[in-house]
């Protein structure tokens, strides 16, 4: 069986560093566990970093911590170059940078909470997913 290969959306990211108790951050504590492949481009990362330091008020953590968070990412999850744009596609640019790493990456998966935003994805034959689905389906969650 090969292992679902994934990209995290940014609302999950954020999710999982305001809080400990949900999906989102169980998902995240899993990124190195084996039971899925993480995706990440330079666009993505950066997002990511954007909307965490512009949150920083609401999240007990500092911009270090912040930074610390995204160099492991950035360690275990595997890195695409997008060479080709196609945008857009869904109403949000930031949303088709994150479906343009799912097709480049040739993702099985787009976890988010934003399901809706991402109809449309489903002609490059990526799934969109909210965190406790995706953990249901790998078998974290019963």
């Amino acid at each position: 069986m090969t292992l679902p290969s994934i990209v995290i959306d940014t609302n999950v990211f954020i999710s999982a560093l305001r809080s400990q108790r949900g999906a989102s951050y169980l998902l995240m504590s899993h990124l190195d566990s084996g039971k899925f492949i993480p995706n990440v481009s330079v666009p993505l990362i950066l997002e990511y970093e954007d909307v965490a330091k512009r949150q920083l008020s609401h999240l007990t953590l500092t911009e270090q911590d912040v930074d610390d968070i995204l160099d492991y990412i950035c360690q275990i999850a595997v890195h695409h170059r997008i060479f080709y744009l196609w945008r857009p596609v869904l109403r949000d640019p930031k949303d088709d940078l994150v479906l343009e790493l799912a097709v480049a990456a040739k993702c099985d998966v787009i976890v988010t909470f934003n399901v809706r935003d991402f109809v449309g994805s489903e002609q490059f034959g990526v799934h969109v997913i909210p965190p406790k689905v995706f953990l249901q389906q790998i078998g974290v969650l019963p």
